[in-house]
């Protein structure tokens, strides 16, 4: 049977994006899914489409904190919300984050899925400040070798990579992007648009597939 070619937009400032990334490479062979990860700019996005961050709202904020910790019970994955939500989502933001996985997305496609991993990881369970190119550093050379680590670094501040990633942006917003994940996946030649980290049963039906649960004996270690 055909591959489905399921393209991810996310950004690692979205937890839900770590949700719905974990919970699709679980899938990934039940499925027969290509995941194709494309990282981009959500402070963009936002602004592209004239959103407001949830996490401005107090109501949604508090509801979020709730459901994150919920979310991470379900699919056992290793959420904690960070002590300072508003200094990571609004003061320090996530650009050399997605300017460093651009880089990865482009050198070495391989390394991408463990290395969005790692930094989520950093972000949102160990409180580490993922803008500092110290912990950008350490969660590249988890995954790689030091030479490829110095690579994706000096990458950051590359005009080329910076590029990649507005346009990469640039692409989500105009196929309708208003936030994090945006996920679209192919079926016959159709692309079905779907956001956030709660439509699986959704995707499954629309590609004949049957939805699982969270099938957490095949989660990754982290």
């Amino acid at each position: 049977a055909a591959m489905t070619v399921i393209r991810f937009y996310y950004d690692v400032l979205s937890p839900y994006s770590w949700i719905a990334f974990e919970v699709l490479c679980r899938y990934k062979t039940k499925w027969n899914l290509k995941l194709d990860l494309r990282p981009f700019f959500l402070s963009g996005v936002m602004q592209g489409s004239g959103n407001t961050p949830p996490g401005a709202n107090a109501f949604k904020a508090t509801y979020i904190q709730k459901d994150l910790q919920r979310l991470s019970a379900f699919y056992q994955i290793p959420l904690q919300p960070p002590s300072n939500m508003v200094e990571l989502m609004f003061e320090r933001g996530s650009l050399p984050s997605q300017r460093l996985l651009t880089a990865a997305r482009l050198q070495c496609p391989d390394k991408l899925e463990d290395l969005s991993r790692q930094i989520w990881i950093r972000a949102w369970c160990r409180d580490e400040n993922i803008i500092s190119q110290d912990t950008l550093r350490k969660a590249c050379k988890t995954v790689m070798s030091e030479e490829l680590t110095e690579q994706l670094i000096s990458g950051i501040q590359d005009p080329v990579i910076k590029d990649k990633l507005k346009e990469t942006t640039q692409e989500a917003i105009d196929l309708g992007a208003f936030g994090a994940p945006f996920i679209i996946v192919e079926v016959d030649g159709e692309q079905e648009v779907f956001f956030g980290g709660d439509r699986f049963e959704i995707i499954a039906h629309t590609i004949g597939k049957k939805w699982e649960g969270p099938l957490v004996e095949l989660r990754s270690k982290y």
